[in-house]
């Protein structure tokens, strides 16, 4: 992880990949906090600040700016997650780690190509579904003005009736919970790891930071999973 595929300098190899990921830990947090208002009770009031808060986050220039530094950072740390997936598996000997692998390193640790692609993929087609709508037209038919007098698209209700629809609302929710999981797997060796990187590293404070990463990675994913679960068993029908 301290060294990147795509980057030649020194300095950005020795750093880049982490600062990404642990940039994008911070996005996890923010994105986290604005999805939690799905979890209230289906109302006017709920719609209306739901997609206030959709619009803020497209049009306020700073949140943009952000965003577009989320879109690269998350291709870049994907793109160059599987280059350095692809060279350290070229570099190993034959029979490295052969037997008893878990002896030797986590699974989460072994498997951080596999699950970035799970997550790549996942983006993918979360941004398709929610995102992209949102952003290039999809929802312009739906345009209306809240109580505060805001001209808004209602990406609440594509969003709740995206989870709660009765053929493949079940299917979305699945794919989302395990996509959750992976993010979670992800994180438990990927935080600690990018602190270790960007050379945090002592033995005052590595415990807390493993510590901290290993509640991140279980509390963060799992607050995501149970906004389309109860979304789908248990928030009333729109």
């Amino acid at each position: 992880m301290a060294k990147s595929a795509l980057l030649k300098s020194s300095l950005a190899k020795k750093y880049w990949m982490a600062f990404t990921g642990l940039f994008l830990c911070t996005f996890l947090v923010g994105h986290l906090l604005g999805n939690l208002q799905l979890l209230l009770p289906v109302s006017e009031a709920t719609r209306d600040q739901f997609n206030e808060y959709g619009l803020f986050m497209t049009t306020n220039p700073l949140i943009m700016i952000l965003s577009y530094v989320t879109y690269l950072s998350i291709l870049f740390h994907a793109i160059d997650g599987v280059i350095l997936t692809i060279n350290n598996n070229k570099a190993r000997p034959k029979g490295y780690v052969r037997y008893k692998p878990s002896a030797n390193s986590t699974w989460s640790s072994r498997n951080m190509g596999l699950l970035g692609t799970v997550i790549f993929a996942f983006i993918v087609l979360h941004m398709n579904a929610l995102w992209a709508k949102m952003k290039f037209g999809g929802l312009d038919h739906t345009i209306y003005e809240t109580a505060s007098g805001a001209e808004v698209k209602d990406l609440y209700t594509l969003t709740i009736e995206t989870f709660q629809d009765p053929d493949y609302g079940l299917l979305f929710v699945i794919i989302y919970v395990i996509s959750m999981a992976a993010i979670a797997f992800h994180l438990k060796h990927g935080f600690a790891s990018g602190f270790q990187s960007l050379g945090v590293n002592h033995p005052n404070y590595n415990g807390f930071i493993r510590k901290f990463g290993y509640a991140f990675s279980i509390l963060v994913p799992l607050a995501f999973a149970v906004i389309p679960v109860y979304i789908y068993f248990v928030l009333d029908k729109i």
